[in-house]
């Protein structure tokens, strides 16, 4: 969770057209946002609700994010309403805008953050027209046999790009999901199905891009929507080999130009050095795109969606612009391009300040030693954790694993992302959570009945030890990862100890399989997930079963409270804080203590400034959060 207090300076307030505005502002983010006045809280997102709170010109209100992209979208709409006052300790401010009112600069949707002014590269392929030939039945078989050049053509491309990106960095990663769309047989049997029909192959490319582009987009999770974006990216390559054609390439823009582009999709920035550039805009996309997700890694100023008609954006010849606020000023006069700079020079001496801890133990005075991990959900995370001093990671989400496809992924391509994982931050710990899906969290190729009340439903632990063919071939891949040495793997959603034992039973069923086919594998450190009321007054009896707990601050503040952290009418329950979840923490500290087991806390919580210093204090030993967050949080330790 991000939240920062903000007096609103916009004319009326919150109401009418300015909340309209806020509100289509908050809709361009994935993370949950409220706004809170004397303790009532309005989903950001419902123009209705919002107005509702009522809001004036110069009234303080809070406004508080949770989920991937909090802190952009927090700073973003806080600089559009108004001047900060309070800022949250999380991480660097953004610059203040005029405290006349907003600025008065276009926005796009904020991707990743950071300001920057440079020559414009403008870079607009033209667009691929399907000609729609109908062919003779005689023209089929050398129309197939030209759609596997032009596939294979593509995949060299690829392989080409691979070579030349860094090992696990964002981009190989990337490229190989790239590669993987190009060999997909449901993509290609639709394309080879359209040509047989008689359509010619560079409309059937199009067009079955085009389809499997449609069903990501009309998908609920926002990362699956934006696979869409890749369908077609590798559709359109594939045509352009078709034609005997090639776009540009972006290794020709200068050193420190902005790309300024209508679309830019992952393949356009594959094996491309983005160092090269000061910061990209673009017409389309969003803040999940593969190119934003490479933009962050890299520490990249974007801004996606920026509305712009392409003859302005081709006359361009300098862009400024700001990641944070998605602010994008064309031909910018000296005194904007001076802001811009100035944006550019605080936020770099911020993170200079932070940098420093990255090489200091996080240390409290006292000596003692809090190890401070990473949360992440993928390997193109990896170099980012890296470069902020993460000790390890304390929470690896599988879902994504199982959400990026169209089915599960088996044991091999499983273990060759948990062994990847491992040997990155080999000697230190990494910490794999099994499957946690059900909730609010849906998969492609595993059906969830609908619930009432799905948290309170088949979800974590209680859909895998149901799902055993589902569950069974990700232990056996952990096993096998767990010849890495540093692998420990924790259990989510537990409540009742018999599951816990349940699971240990399925490990050793799983290991009695790979020793009985010769297959190389160790066990591993098993912990759970504290983030049940039942696990917290069970801790006692759950800790003699385990080696380690991990406090889910998340899920256990929204059961404890009762209230639903999705539901800003309870928005003021949603409190780490409260004494009645630091009770429930107390009780997870205590029953370890006695056990000789240690704890650790990956939540949301984990990161704030003021949270810190309570989970410390109960005997947190390890604390775990997004990469941003990192530098913050050691520096806080050491202070401590």
């Amino acid at each position: 969770m991000f939240e920062r207090k903000v007096v609103i300076r916009l004319n009326e307030g919150l109401h009418a057209r300015p909340a309209t505005q806020f509100v289509k502002l908050a809709r361009s983010f994935t993370s949950d946002i409220e706004v809170l006045k004397e303790g009532k809280g309005a989903n950001a997102k419902s123009a209705v609700k919002l107005m509702l709170l009522g809001v004036k010109e110069n009234e303080e209100v809070v406004v508080r994010g949770q989920g991937d992209d909090e802190q952009i979208a927090v700073e973003a709409l806080c600089a559009y309403a108004g001047q900060v006052e309070t800022a949250a300790p999380e991480g660097p401010a953004p610059a203040p805008p005029p405290s006349a009112g907003p600025t008065p600069f276009p926005r796009g949707m904020p991707a990743s953050g950071g300001a920057a002014v440079g020559v414009a590269f403008v870079y607009m392929p033209d667009e691929i027209v399907a000609p729609r030939r109908t062919l003779g039945a005689v023209e089929v078989p050398a129309e197939l046999r030209r759609l596997v050049a032009a596939r294979d053509s593509v995949d060299a491309d690829l392989k080409q790009r691979a070579a030349s990106a860094p090992p696990d960095s964002p981009q190989a990663e990337i490229v190989a999901a790239l590669a993987a769309i190009v060999g997909d047989q449901d993509v290609v049997a639709r394309m080879e199905a359209k040509i047989a029909a008689g359509l010619d192959a560079v409309t059937a490319v199009m067009e079955s891009g085009a389809e499997v582009a449609r069903e990501f987009q009309g998908q609920s999770d926002p990362y699956l929507q934006a696979r869409g974006e890749d369908v077609l990216a590798v559709a359109r390559h594939v045509a352009l080999a078709l034609l005997g054609h090639r776009d540009a390439s972006l290794a020709e823009a200068p050193a420190g130009a902005i790309l300024l582009a209508d679309d830019i999709s992952a393949f356009d920035l594959a094996g491309i050095d983005l160092g090269a550039f000061g910061g990209l805009v673009s017409l389309k996309g969003g803040a999940t795109s593969h190119v934003a997700i490479i933009a962050r890694a890299y520490d990249l100023p974007a801004v996606m969606g920026f509305s712009l008609a392409s003859a302005e954006a081709r006359a361009a010849r300098v862009v400024a612009l700001d990641g944070a606020t998605g602010e994008v000023v064309l031909d910018p006069d000296a005194a904007t391009q001076a802001l811009f700079r100035a944006r550019a020079a605080e936020t770099v001496r911020r993170k200079r300040e932070l940098a420093a801890y990255v090489a200091i133990e996080p240390r409290t005075r006292e000596g003692r030693l809090i190890e401070i991990a990473a949360n992440l959900g993928s390997l193109s995370e990896i170099e980012a954790a890296k470069r902020a001093g993460a000790m390890g990671v304390g929470l690896f989400r599988t879902e994504l694993l199982f959400m990026e496809r169209k089915r599960p992924p088996n044991e091999d391509e499983q273990a060759r992302v948990y062994i990847a994982l491992a040997q990155a931050f080999a000697p230190a710990p990494v910490i794999v959570r099994t499957l946690d899906i059900g909730g609010d969290k849906t998969t492609p190729g595993i059906t969830i009945p609908k619930e009432d009340n799905p948290f309170l439903g088949w979800r974590g632990v209680r859909f895998c030890l149901d799902r055993p063919d589902i569950f069974k071939p990700q232990l056996r891949a952990l096993l096998r990862a767990g010849v890495c040495g540093n692998l420990k793997v924790m259990v989510p959603m537990v409540s009742d100890v018999e599951e816990i034992r349940q699971v240990k039973r399925l490990i050793d069923e799983a290991r009695a399989e790979l020793t009985a086919e010769g297959v190389a594998h160790e066990t591993f450190e098993l912990g759970l997930m504290a983030e049940t009321p039942a696990a917290a007054l069970a801790a006692r009896e759950l800790a003699r079963e385990v080696a380690f707990f991990s406090i889910g601050t998340n899920d256990l503040t929204q059961y404890v409270m009762a209230a639903d952290r999705m539901n800003p009418r309870v928005a003021h329950l949603n409190r780490a804080d409260h004494p009645a979840v630091l009770g429930a923490v107390q009780l997870i500290t205590e029953a370890a203590r006695e056990a000789g087991i240690w704890v650790g806390v990956c939540g949301e919580a984990a990161a704030r400034p003021e949270m810190i210093a309570k989970f410390v204090a109960l005997g947190v030993s390890e604390l775990s959060m997004s990469p941003a967050s990192i530098p913050l949080a050691r520096k806080c330790v050491s202070e401590l």
